[in-house]
């Protein structure tokens, strides 16, 4: 758990925000999560796994899994020309799906849609577990229902999951909005356990969870759609330059994810749009020895994006982690159910 409220040294400018015009939904004031636990947090370097995110003997959900073909997208075929032939395109991605014990059928589900799916499930599982039927007002979580969506291959600039997750569009958001959370209902194995299974239809009530490119994927998605995802878990976020060089978005956003925080200053710029954003980053995290010009230091990118937050007004949580590693799994079992617990303040359930 959290202990230290001393906020790391940040080396640069504030972050700067999007251009983009908020949709009309819920204003940020209508959610009133109170400030509790917002700001900057240092942990480490000693680690230790959260009891929340552990096997509890409390009573389990139900998990599920099924594969989408890409070529049955119409949004992520598999086929894109920014693709690099030489790197791999799966032909199936994996969905698991998780349904927490506390869920009553037929009632609007809050979500969790999780990038490198199945990754981290387990956590996510034990803290959804635990923490729906806790007692205590200040620890609990709503009985939100985990999606965890599987990338489409390989890595970095002309990958499929470089496409999907570092390219500055809402192109991901509609992927998962239109065509993944469209699936899941509707599976046959679902319905025939969860048959009036329904999701929430309010933005307040859909988060989006990654590590890396999948962090950024996560920011993007309400940056840009904010109307459709407001709640945003970011673990050594790649607000890097690493958006596809041929890509249509280079146009707009020449330095992709390097965009938000420096160069063009998306944050700071931007109208303050209704999201509530955690961020993190590792001390020995990508990059880290970089220097600016490289667009390409994930410690010098995060602590500019906490900023640019913190001066913009938005509810944020940055943890910057010592002695510790890109996406470390240390990180996560020490954290991921204190940021779970703060990400969901203040959600009225329907």
């Amino acid at each position: 758990m959290l202990k230290s409220t001393i906020p790391p040294s940040c080396t640069c400018c504030l972050l700067s925000l999007l251009l983009v015009g908020l949709s009309s939904g819920t204003a940020l004031s209508d959610e009133n999560p109170g400030t509790e636990g917002n700001g900057n947090f240092v942990i480490g370097p000693e680690y230790q796994i959260d009891p929340d995110l552990t096997d509890r003997g409390n009573p389990k959900g139900k998990q599920f899994e099924f594969s989408m073909r890409l070529v049955d997208s119409k949004i992520f075929q598999g086929v894109d020309a920014t693709l690099d032939k030489k790197k791999p395109v799966r032909e199936h991605r994996k969905i698991s799906v998780y349904v927490p014990a506390a869920y009553k059928d037929g009632t609007k589900a809050p979500i969790l849609v999780t990038m490198d799916g199945p990754s981290h499930l387990d956590l996510v599982r034990h803290a959804l577990d635990n923490l729906t039927i806790s007692k205590d007002p200040n620890r609990t979580l709503p009985a939100f229902i985990v999606i965890a969506v599987e990338n489409g291959g390989d890595d970095s600039k002309g990958s499929q999951r470089g496409l999907e997750y570092d390219t500055m569009s809402d192109r991901f958001a509609r992927f998962i909005n239109d065509e993944v959370l469209q699936t899941v209902p509707n599976n046959a194995e679902i319905k025939a356990v969860y048959p009036k299974i329904a999701f929430t239809a309010n933005p307040w009530g859909k988060a989006a969870m990654g590590c890396s490119s999948g962090g950024a994927a996560a920011l993007t998605m309400g940056w840009f759609r904010p109307d459709l995802f407001r709640r945003l878990i970011t673990y050594s976020g790649t607000f890097v330059d690493q958006q596809d060089d041929d890509a249509a978005e280079e146009a707009d956003y020449p330095l992709g994810a390097w965009e938000y925080h420096s160069g063009m200053k998306l944050i700071e710029k931007s109208e303050k749009k209704p999201l509530r954003i955690f961020t993190h980053v590792s001390e020995n995290d990508n990059g880290a020895k970089k220097s600016e010009q490289t667009h390409g230091n994930w410690v010098m990118a995060n602590e500019r994006t906490a900023a640019a937050l913190k001066a913009k007004g938005y509810d944020y949580r940055y943890v910057f982690s010592r002695a510790s590693n890109h996406c470390d799994s240390k990180v996560f079992e020490q954290t991921l159910a204190d940021t779970l617990v703060w990400m969901w303040r203040g959600y009225q359930a329907e």
